[in-house]
C-alpha cells in the first residue's frame, strides 16, 4: 500500500521585485531599477568661472565629453534615469565604465565611492522633508572629472538650491575654485540636509515620549514601531557616508586637490555627529516601546488594584448577606425587630473600616 504523503505547505505569494530585471544579465548591463519609468530625461549644464556664468539645456548628449579648451568648470545635471538608451549614450560620451552606469540606474544601490583612472564616482541617498512633513528618499550619483561634475538624479526636486545660488554670485568662493570643490559643495549640501531629517525624527520622538507618559493607545505603539523602522532605514542610508567621506580626505586621486581635502574634513565631522545622533535616536526609539509596555502594564495594575480593593470590601459584606440568607428556622436574629437595620449598620461599619484601613496603607 502506497504511503500517503503529507500535503505541501502553502507558498506565500512573493511581490514582484525590481531586482528581478537584472537576473541572468551580464555585469554592466544597463538596466533601470527604479519606480519612475517613463520620465523624460533632461540634461542641464551650468558653466562657470570667476567671470562667467551660463545655464543651458543639452539636447545632444554626445557633446558632454568634448573639452572646449576654455578654463572653466561645468556642472552637468541629468534629471530622469529611466531612459536606458539615452543613459548608455551619456555614459559613453563621458567615458564611464558600464559598471558605473549600472550603479547609476540602480536606485537601491548602497552608498559607495569608486575611484577610476580618470573619474571618481559616488552613489548617495538624498533625504529631505516633503510639504506634508514626510521623509523623502531619492537616489543620486555624482561623477567627478578634471573640470566637470555630473549629477544624476531621478526627479527634479533636490537640496542644491543653495549651491546654485552661490554659483550665481560673483563673490562666492565656489566660483574661483575647481570641479573638486563643486563635488564637495554638492556632497556638503546632502549631508547638511541630513540634520534637518534628524531634527524631524527627534521631534517625533519627543511627541511620542509625551504621549507615552500621558494616555498611550494602540495607535501610539504602531507609530513608535513605524518610527523605529524609519530610523533604522535612515541609519542604513546615512551611516556609510562617514567612511566614504573619510576616503576622500585620505584619497590619493589627483582629481581632489590637497586644499579641497581640508573641506572634506568638515563633512567628516558632520557625519560623525550624524552617526552619533542616529545611534542615540535608535536607542530612544527602542526605549519608547519599553516605556509604552511599562505604561500599559502600570495602567493594568491600577485597574486590577481597584478591582481587588472593591472585591476585598464586598467579600465580608457578601459573607454576612450569605449567612442571613440561609433558610434555617432557628435563627434568633430574624425575630429581632431591629435586626435588618442592625445588619445594615454592621455592613456600613465594615465598609468604612476597610476604606480607612486602605487609605492608611495608601493603597487608595
Amino acid at each position: 500500500m502506497a504511503r500517503k504523503l503529507p500535503p505541501l505547505p502553502k507558498v506565500r505569494k512573493v511581490l514582484p521585485s525590481r531586482r528581478r530585471k537584472k537576473i541572468g544579465k551580464a555585469p554592466g548591463t544597463i538596466t533601470y531599477l527604479g519606480s519612475r519609468e517613463g520620465l523624460v530625461t533632461r540634461i542641464e549644464r551650468i558653466v562657470y568661472n570667476e567671470t562667467r556664468y551660463e545655464e543651458a539645456l543639452i539636447e545632444d548628449p554626445t557633446v558632454l565629453g568634448r573639452p572646449n579648451g576654455e578654463a572653466h568648470t561645468e556642472w552637468i545635471n541629468v534629471i530622469g534615469l529611466s531612459d536606458e538608451a539615452l543613459m548608455d549614450q551619456v555614459g559613453r560620451s563621458i567615458g564611464l565604465n558600464n559598471l558605473t552606469v549600472e550603479d547609476i540606474l540602480n536606485t537601491e544601490q548602497r552608498p559607495k565611492v569608486d575611484e577610476y583612472e580618470n573619474y571618481t564616482f559616488g552613489v548617495f541617498k538624498m533625504l529631505y522633508l516633503s510639504a506634508d512633513s514626510k521623509i523623502v528618499k531619492e537616489h543620486l550619483a555624482l561623477v567627478l572629472t578634471e573640470n566637470q561634475v555630473f549629477l544624476f538624479q531621478e526627479v527634479e526636486t533636490d537640496v542644491f538650491d543653495g549651491v546654485r545660488k552661490r554659483l550665481e554670485e560673483k563673490s562666492g568662493r565656489i566660483r574661483s575654485r575647481q570641479a573638486d570643490y563643486l563635488f564637495f559643495a554638492l556632497l556638503d549640501a546632502i549631508v547638511d540636509n541630513y540634520f534637518l531629517v534628524l531634527e524631524f525624527t527627534e521631534r517625533q520622538i519627543d511627541e511620542l515620549e509625551q504621549e507615552v507618559f500621558g494616555k498611550p493607545t494602540q495607535d501610539t505603539a504602531y507609530r513608535i514601531q513605524m518610527l523605529r523602522k524609519e530610523i533604522i532605514t535612515i541609519r542604513g542610508w546615512m551611516a556609510p557616508v562617514k567612511e566614504l567621506v573619510n576616503r576622500q580626505v585620505n584619497t590619493e586621486s589627483a582629481l581632489i586637490r590637497q586644499d579641497t581635502r581640508l573641506f572634506f574634513k568638515d563633512i567628516l565631522d558632520h557625519t560623525q555627529e550624524i552617526n552619533d545622533s542616529l545611534q542615540i535616536q535608535r536607542e530612544m526609539a527602542l526605549s519608547l516601546m519599553e516605556m509604552y509596555m511599562s505604561s500599559v502594564s502600570n495602567r493594568m495594575n491600577e485597574v486590577m488594584k481597584v478591582l481587588t480593593i472593591m472585591a476585598s470590601i464586598f467579600i465580608p459584606l457578601s459573607f454576612i448577606a450569605g449567612v442571613y440568607g440561609m433558610n434555617f428556622k432557628n435563627m434568633p436574629e430574624l425575630e429581632w425587630e431591629y435586626g435588618y437595620y442592625g445588619i445594615l449598620g454592621l455592613m456600613g461599619l465594615i465598609f468604612l473600616g476597610l476604606i480607612l484601613y486602605f487609605r492608611r496603607k495608601r493603597w487608595i
